[in-house]
């Protein structure tokens, strides 16, 4: 590796913000300078609290990120923020932005605030993401928060980046509970209803709780807390909720578990989204690939059938 790459690896380790940026954009740009970067500094990883937001646009998560970021902050910790937003259709990059985030931190040397496309990825996260936790990590932050954009039951993905999820819903927004029965409810280890001074809010907290009650009731019990996250309120509370069941996995061995679960399953991603991308530009130049798809087009095989033959020539030229 070249001395600068080193310097930079040294300066991130150091928490150096300007090195923390240049290593994520990188990363984000798939530079092999950033692989190479992510490959030195990972055996200084896994100290931060990593916590995942998740829910419906508009829910808050942003504003309610801010509230938490303001009371660790008082508490002397330092935190980071990685927001996944929404790709730009023409430049790939992220929509909202870091500067319409958390305004009032920018200047706070404390806390960094990232944003990162998601570029199409499915879960609502990039698969650059989980390197750009790594990083924060291994720079030294105490509390990463990663914020994902809500795409409902497809947003399943963070739960392999994050100790702790928290999903904030909002009251009136009925999807929100059907997503709660529909499987989604085995996601959080915390549900946060914000913007309580809506009329609905104590009929939206029922039927959370109602719907809760159907799921095995052993182990951690994913408590409810009520926010509103303009004002701050609810944020102490859902900080010792975050803290208790951080305790609560370690005290068990759970977070050991998690984290090998989830190293497991991002090993599995990255190298499905590699494989994808070999494959799309070797099947550009290949004319059995363009025969195969006018005979699905023709409707004389199927496409599971063509798939199988691609993924056997695949397998076959691998070796």
């Amino acid at each position: 590796m070249a001395a600068s790459e080193e310097t930079l690896a040294e300066r991130l380790l150091s928490g150096d913000n300007r090195a923390l940026a240049r290593a994520i954009s990188l990363v984000e740009d798939n530079e092999s300078e950033g692989w190479e970067l992510v490959r030195e500094v990972y055996p200084h990883t896994g100290r931060a609290a990593v916590v995942g937001l998740t829910g419906a646009p508009g829910a808050g998560k942003s504003t309610l990120i801010g509230a938490l970021t303001k009371l660790r902050r008082e508490a002397g910790r330092r935190v980071a923020v990685l927001s996944i937003d929404p790709s730009s259709a023409y430049t790939g990059g992220a929509v909202l932005g870091d500067r319409i985030r958390l305004s009032e931190h920018f200047l706070d040397e404390g806390v960094y605030i990232r944003s990162m496309a998601n570029r199409g990825a499915l879960g609502g996260l990039s698969e650059a993401a989980l390197q750009g936790a790594l990083l924060m990590d291994a720079a030294g932050w105490d509390d990463v928060y990663l914020e994902t954009v809500g795409v409902g039951q497809a947003e399943i993905d963070v739960i392999d980046h994050a100790d702790t999820i928290v999903l904030v819903l909002m009251p009136g927004s009925g999807d929100s509970i059907q997503a709660l029965k529909a499987g989604v409810m085995e996601i959080p280890d915390i549900i946060v209803v914000n913007k309580t001074d809506h009329p609905l809010t104590d009929q939206m907290v029922r039927e959370i709780r109602s719907t809760l009650s159907l799921a095995p009731q052993e182990g951690w019990r994913v408590p409810i807390v009520k926010t509103e996250a303009l004002r701050g309120e609810g944020a102490a509370e859902l900080i010792e909720r975050i803290d208790e069941h951080r305790a609560h996995i370690e005290a068990d061995g759970e977070l050991a578990q998690r984290r090998r679960k989830n190293l497991r399953a991002e090993v599995i991603g990255l190298a499905t989204a590699r494989l994808r991308r070999q494959l799309e530009v070797k099947l550009e130049e290949d004319d059995e690939f363009s025969r195969l798809l006018e005979e699905v087009v023709e409707r004389r095989l199927d496409p599971a059938s063509a798939a199988e033959q691609i993924a056997r020539h695949a397998m076959e030229g691998g070796r």
